[in-house]
């Protein structure tokens, strides 16, 4: 038997040593081995009250106590079915009841078995009031036997594991599964190294988990859980460290040519770069021009100057006779992108035109939606190797689309994206060659959430922002006023009358039609709480009818339309035929409009943290300041009033990133999805373990930098394949 478990080491499955029961509780956690048993962790711990004499007791106190059992009697209740059970306790110091209701009477012989007159025991819980007796009592308590020694009082103290629980399963079938694993912690596969625990004082994992399910005190439980923090950080950071190393191993195109696009395009520029523009810019023309590929987020705040940057370096590989691509989430956000770069680039955009300039390329855009004509002219450019910048949506992943010289990726707000998209991406490269990565976000993220959820990415960082914008001021509008709704449309009205134009964002695009709450307010009480959201269609409706917008040119926009549509809605917004355009998130990034000055955000509650800056980043584009209203059902001061007004308070993204982590999570950190910290991450916490991440990432780098195939390693190699299934069943290195 021994020989047979030994050979499941790691992975032992749990029928070998549970109860059928047992294993379907377990499977509701999709616990199904050893490995993630004894790595499933309490949700909380119950540390008993210090230990009382029964003299010193006062109402509403939780007391533990040691004593012993006088009396047992029970009754049957005289107002419903069920029974009384009375268990009289002392201690020599006084006399204190227990007692039980009870509905069966196998219960009440249960309770009777373990509380046998003259009984020792270590009793639990609340002291309440009998105000029939008018006398103390503690009803319902946790008790257990004990024996009246230091020993047995302290071992009777310890902590608690409370585990999580669904429906139906009771938390003795949790510790009963728990302790027969225990039996067997040593087939545990362990993925740290020995000379790494060694080295940063943690215990070895037999032990931890040992105090994490059975320990003495609360110390224990936190070195316990300090070496499963560690082990998390330090196999995604091996993950981080092999992609790395792979890179370093894969041929990549220099992409080191200084002109001439690059300097008619800085001519041509309407503005004067920052000094942090250019900093950013140099620092990323030295990555793109090494032979392996690199792997760059660029984040930088709302307005910030991230599209100029990478623009620049897009122009770059074009000089250096490669193409560059730039991935966009939505077809608005690729119509924009495109318009932009057209816009900038002039006649450097016009080649095989009469207009163009000599030295100039191709500018495309590939999305879903094209008709095939278009399509087809643009897939030719694109495999003839004319085009020399494509713009696109996920239309540039589908296998028809074929690269002649793809030597750079930009991918435009990367939590949109996941792994599997940048790889697919690079799979398009020239000739066994895999392309440079650029992978621009508006929300930064703060350095150790960096680490842990895009480490194989080198972070560049943009603080500073052109100064070409009046910049945006947020408000929180609570509906239970009706007064600052009021005001809110009034300003509304005042600022098209003034000649500028307004956005009003709902969650959804028709009222009939159900919309899930986001997770961090999918519960009953919160969804009761909270006002049905609005819709696009009938929010149109009813400001058409407000007073205080009268004679505005409203317009929708949502994802139901066709992509003609949007664009033609888009054009017009920007050209100032729309006042008041009431849209769903589709533009949420990369809308460019100067002239809008106001964005009114309905249900704001039901926004992420990320979406609402990303929304106010919307307006306050060109010459005219812009205001933000975050309209809220929430009663004033709730806790999502007050998360709406920390979002509102908070003057940049860096601000609010912290706020975002903590509230939305850190992600999917291998897979696709990029939203949901329990997703991927079970014990650690990017705030909390910040330590722990950036000792975890130097020892796995080092590790892998001594065996990169892990070949010495076969226990860290089956935690990576575990976590990028987990992560996503498809997942493969970027």
């Amino acid at each position: 038997m021994a020989r047979k478990l030994e050979s499941h080491r790691g992975s032992m499955p749990l029928r070998e040593l549970l109860e059928s029961k047992e294993i379907k509780a377990l499977a509701s956690f999709d616990v199904r081995d050893l490995d993630a048993l004894l790595r499933f962790t309490p949700r909380r711990y119950v540390v008993p009250a210090p230990l009382r004499s029964l003299r010193e007791v006062h109402e509403g106190e939780e007391v533990s106590a040691v004593v012993t059992v006088e009396s047992v009697r029970d009754r049957a209740m005289r107002s419903r079915r069920g029974f009384i059970l009375e268990v009289t306790v002392g201690d020599g110091t006084d006399q204190l009841p227990l007692t039980f209701f009870l509905p069966k009477q196998f219960q009440v012989e249960w309770h009777r078995s373990r509380l046998p007159r003259g009984a020792t025991i270590l009793v639990r819980g609340t002291v309440g009031y009998d105000s029939y007796r008018k006398a103390l009592q503690i009803t319902h308590p946790d008790y257990e036997p004990v024996e009246d020694t230091p020993a047995g009082c302290a071992h009777a103290l310890r902590p608690r594991p409370i585990y999580p629980l669904k429906k139906n399963i009771a938390q003795r079938t949790m510790h009963s599964a728990i302790a027969k694993g225990l039996e067997y912690a040593g087939l545990l596969s362990r993925p740290v190294p020995d000379e790494v625990l060694d080295r940063r004082g943690l215990v070895p994992l037999e032990e931890a988990v040992r105090l994490i399910h059975t320990p003495a005190t609360v110390e224990d439980t936190r070195r316990g859980l300090a070496h499963l923090r560690f082990e998390e950080a330090f196999v995604l950071q091996a993950i981080f460290a092999q992609r790395r190393a792979q890179d370093q191993r894969t041929p990549a195109p220099s992409l080191t040519a200084d002109g001439p696009l690059q300097d008619l395009f800085d001519e041509r520029l309407p503005f004067t770069l920052t000094a942090g523009q250019r900093e950013i810019g140099a620092e990323l023309n030295e990555r793109i021009g090494r032979d392996h590929p690199t792997s760059v987020l660029l984040q930088g705040d709302v307005g910030s100057g991230k599209t100029v940057i990478a623009l620049r370096a897009m122009l770059r590989a074009v000089d250096s006779g490669h193409q560059a691509a730039l991935l966009a989430p939505t077809e608005v956000l690729a119509e924009q992108h495109f318009r932009t770069i057209t816009t900038l680039l002039g006649d450097l955009a016009g080649a095989g035109r009469l207009d163009g300039h000599a030295q100039a390329t191709k500018v495309r855009l590939l999305t879903g939606s094209q008709r095939t004509v278009g399509r087809r002219e643009t897939l030719l450019d694109v495999t003839s190797g004319e085009a020399g910048i494509v713009v696109g949506t996920h239309a540039l992943l589908t296998e028809s689309v074929e690269f002649a010289a793809l030597g750079l990726v930009v991918i435009d707000e990367q939590h949109r994206f996941g792994v599997d998209h940048r790889r697919r991406l690079r799979a398009k490269g020239p000739a066994g060659m895999s392309p440079h990565v650029v992978v621009m976000t508006a929300t930064p993220i703060p350095r150790t959430a960096a680490l842990a959820t895009v480490g194989d990415l080198d972070v560049l960082t943009l603080r500073e922002s052109p100064g070409l914008r009046a910049g945006v001021t947020s408000f929180v509008v609570h509906e239970k006023l009706p007064a600052w709704e009021q005001r809110m449309w009034e300003r509304a009205g005042e600022e098209i009358a003034a000649g500028r134009q307004v956005f009003v964002v709902c969650p959804r695009i028709d009222e009939d039609e159900a919309v899930p709450l986001p997770p961090y307010l999918a519960d009953e009480a919160t969804a009761a709480a909270l006002e049905p959201p609005r819709g696009v269609l009938q929010t149109a409706e009813r400001l058409a009818a407000r007073p205080e917008l009268a004679g505005a040119r409203i317009g929708v926009l949502h994802g139901r339309l066709a992509g003609e549509e949007k664009q033609q809605i888009m054009e017009q917004m920007a050209s100032g035929q729309i006042d008041l355009l009431v849209s769903t998130t589709v533009i949420e990034v990369g809308v460019d409009v100067p002239n809008a000055s106001t964005m009114i955000v309905l249900d704001a509650e039901r926004f992420g943290v990320s979406q609402l800056h990303q929304l106010r980043g919307r307006v306050g584009r060109g010459e005219h300041a812009g205001i933000a209203f975050f309209d809220t059902t929430a009663v004033p001061g709730a806790d999502h009033s007050q998360h709406l007004e920390a979002i509102a308070q908070a003057p940049d993204g860096f601000a609010l990133a912290e706020l975002d982590l903590r509230r939305r999570g850190a992600g999917d950190l291998v897979g696709e999805e990029q939203s949901g910290l329990q997703r991927t991450l079970r014990h650690l916490d990017v705030l909390r373990d910040a330590k722990a991440i950036e000792q975890a990432r130097e020892d796995a780098f080092a590790v892998v930098a001594t065996d990169p195939d892990l070949g010495a390693h076969p226990a860290l190699t089956g935690a990576i394949a575990a976590r990028l299934r987990d992560a996503d069943p498809d997942v493969e290195r970027s």
